[in-house]
């Protein structure tokens, strides 16, 4: 009983933060409160439950320094025209037939490359639903495309915020998932690109409004030079870089471009790396944003949510629910629980970050009763709950980018990539475990 009434008193605040539209940290903070009293009410003393909270907060940190360098990523990528090198030449590279297909791709490039669905939502998403507008395709199917194509990257990605968390908060090898998740991502992957492909020569774009060319040109100078900073980020890893030091690459050279190529001062560079980069005029609104701060909130909520597990793991709070839990994976299977728990999840707390760390720390212990490894739980996390929070619609992961584009939830139903994934994936671990011979 003490367990539900923490969980209530969590969702109330969460649900008021929502309304009141006051930061979730403020949740996050009640629901420490309430779970500890919880845990006190158990036989805990304070003490040891500051302990337990500790050493949960310990796993978060590499998160938090990751994110932070994110923040720098995200900033420098704009200052140096590295996105608007993506944009201006996926614009020219468009064909009446080949629109949506153009925007799935630089969609899922850009977000694999930067490792957010929000900044990308907010920038490429912006641009084409523009491009949309004007040249007279469906902007529900647009935005649809690139709802599919952030969450590749969202999901994928070395250096996307969620897929660092995932690899902590299970304690697995990040680039290791990163290439399960690649191999498991294919078949919704192949799914969206014929169903997108007849989709995008059925609905030609009828113009190009080329002014969006002519004012990038002269922004920025669109050289070969601004992908620099992407090569480094993609590329890299790939070569047995670690993600830190191919993050670090790609900031240190998005500042030399930034500097010799786009002629930005150095004050005015660092200030952006911060507080964000401003970009002024029309791309204001489009290109404006990132920097060290813009990831406050979420370091503080991905500390917080650390805390819960500490806490979690050290008084056993959730046994109950594991149990029962442990139960219904025996007869429906483990990843389709993790699908159910996931929607439940994402559905009370409305917040991919702490669906996925809640989802990690019920699903963790059945997992590992039932002889599943790390790298599987770490797996059908990405597979699950992270692609399926932009389904919700009351969920931030749903509604930011939609609010981005101007567009409903109509869109959410055409978003093949979040469901098929899903779908794609519970079918590869009946037909053929993707964990044998590991």
């Amino acid at each position: 009983m003490d367990l539900i009434i923490s969980f209530i008193v969590f969702i109330a605040a969460m649900l008021w933060c929502i309304v009141s539209g006051h930061t979730m940290v403020i949740a996050l903070f009640v629901g420490l409160a309430a779970f500890s009293a919880a845990a006190m009410r158990k036989g805990f003393s304070a003490g040891e439950i500051v302990r337990m909270g500790a050493g949960g907060l310990k796993d978060a940190l590499v998160v938090v320094e990751v994110m932070f360098i994110i923040g720098f990523i995200t900033a420098v990528w704009r200052s140096s025209g590295t996105i608007t090198f993506f944009v201006y030449y996926g614009i020219k590279m468009i064909t009446p037939g080949l629109f949506l297909l153009i925007t799935f791709f630089l969609s899922c490039l850009l977000s694999y490359a930067l490792g957010t669905s929000f900044g990308v939502a907010g920038t490429v998403g912006v641009i084409f639903m523009a491009l949309a507008r004007s040249g007279g395709v469906s902007q529900t199917l647009t935005a649809a495309v690139v709802m599919s194509g952030i969450y590749f990257g969202d999901r994928g990605s070395p250096v996307s915020s969620s897929a660092v968390l995932v690899a902590t908060v299970t304690h697995t090898d990040l680039i290791g998932n990163v290439k399960r998740m690649m191999k498991t991502g294919l078949p919704a992957m192949a799914v969206c690109l014929a169903v997108y492909g007849v989709m995008s020569f059925t609905n030609p774009i009828h113009t190009v409004d080329q002014s969006f060319m002519q004012l990038l040109r002269q922004e920025f100078s669109v050289s070969l030079w601004c992908v620099v900073p992407a090569v480094c980020m993609v590329v890299l890893p790939l070569l047995k870089v670690s993600v830190i030091w191919s993050m670090i690459a790609s900031i240190v050279s998005g500042v030399a471009v930034s500097l010799f190529v786009q002629n930005m001062e150095l004050l005015p560079l660092l200030r952006s790396m911060i507080m964000g980069y401003e970009q002024k005029g029309s791309l204001g609104p489009i290109l404006s944003g990132g920097g060290m701060m813009s990831m406050i909130e979420v370091v503080g909520i991905v500390a917080l949510s650390s805390t819960y597990s500490g806490i979690f793991a050290g008084t056993d709070l959730l046994g109950g629910l594991q149990g029962r839990i442990k139960a219904l994976t025996g007869r429906a299977g483990r990843f389709p629980v993790m699908v159910l728990v996931s929607m439940a999840t994402l559905c009370i707390f409305c917040n991919q970050t702490i669906a996925s760390m809640m989802c990690c720390d019920i699903m963790k212990k059945p997992y590992e009763e039932a002889g599943a490894s790390k790298e599987e739980l770490a797996l059908d996390l990405e597979n699950s709950v992270i692609v399926l929070a932009g389904l919700v619609p009351w969920a931030i992961a749903c509604t930011v980018p939609l609010a981005f584009m101007q567009v409903g939830y109509e869109a959410v139903p055409l978003a093949l990539f979040l469901y098929m994934l899903p779908l794609c994936y519970g079918i590869q671990k009946k037909v053929a475990n993707p964990f044998r011979g590991e």
